[in-house]
């Protein structure tokens, strides 16, 4: 996989890729990663990527003439790789990321990130150079490194090889559509704190079992709403219903509905 950053700030992004698994990846050849400043691209004297926006209004907006040159000269240098890349533009209207677009983008040979500051960007660079718009939620940073650079980390710890143990990114939290099963380690008693004695039992297929249940009653009490995207067997709906009922009988019978979900 090739992952390109258009950003004014690629020291940002170079931290990043050099530690951690990204680092790993990158180390080891199973991702290429660079940053890439687009004023490197500017068509002006003074390398100005932005302009006051036709109208009228606050903040500055990014000129189309840099995105697309530097688009257009990482796609020349790369020809022979014959992959068209995913272009990608971090922005609060885009769809929001979540493991399954992660799970998608980890498929492609080649991404491109666009990451703008200041007021947005031309609409030109959003209907005529983009194939796809993402935002990590509802809330406003100064840039769009930081998610795509979280964009970034969930896509590539997905290669094969990205990650010391090939079952940690099938079993994550999302992955599965479940939260996660809850994680214990040496000691086996720590201040009093007990290890689960079925994680102890050397039983594989019956921890598996605990794990699945903790996976669901996880999820039921802290992220109701994942069980309504989320593909259950018969056995996982029997066993729903019953850590619904222990909720509701831990509660009493009093909760209310959003109590009883968030127990």
């Amino acid at each position: 996989m090739r992952v390109d950053v258009l950003t004014l700030f690629p020291e940002m992004c170079e931290g990043v890729f050099g530690t951690s698994i990204l680092g790993k990846a990158r180390e080891k050849g199973i991702a290429k990663l660079s940053a890439v400043n687009f004023r490197d691209f500017a068509n002006n004297k003074h390398n100005s990527v932005d302009d006051t926006p036709y109208g009228g209004g606050g903040g500055m907006v990014l000129k189309p003439e840099p995105i697309f040159a530097a688009v257009e000269h990482l796609l020349d240098n790369l020809k022979e790789e014959n992959a068209k890349p995913r272009i990608i533009l971090m922005c609060p209207q885009g769809q929001t990321f979540d493991q399954r677009i992660a799970e998608e983008l980890a498929g492609e040979k080649h991404l491109i990130f666009i990451c703008g500051h200041y007021e947005g960007y031309d609409e030109r660079i959003r209907e005529h150079l983009v194939t796809d718009e993402l935002s990590i939620g509802d809330y406003v940073l100064t840039g769009g490194e930081l998610p795509a650079l979280t964009v970034i980390d969930a896509v590539v710890r997905l290669q094969p090889g990205a990650l010391g143990n090939e079952s940690s990114a099938v079993t994550d939290s999302f992955s599965t559509g479940l939260l996660e099963y809850p994680h214990y380690t040496r000691p086996a008693e720590f201040r009093g704190w007990k290890v689960p004695d079925m994680l102890l039992s050397g039983h594989h297929a019956n921890i598996e079992e605990w794990r699945k249940e903790q996976a669901l009653k996880r999820t039921l009490e802290r992220r109701p709403d994942l069980l309504d995207k989320v593909e259950l067997t018969p056995k996982d709906l029997k066993l729903l219903e019953r850590l619904k009922v222990e909720n509701k009988e831990a509660c009493g019978g009093s909760c209310s509905s959003e109590e009883k979900a968030s127990f």
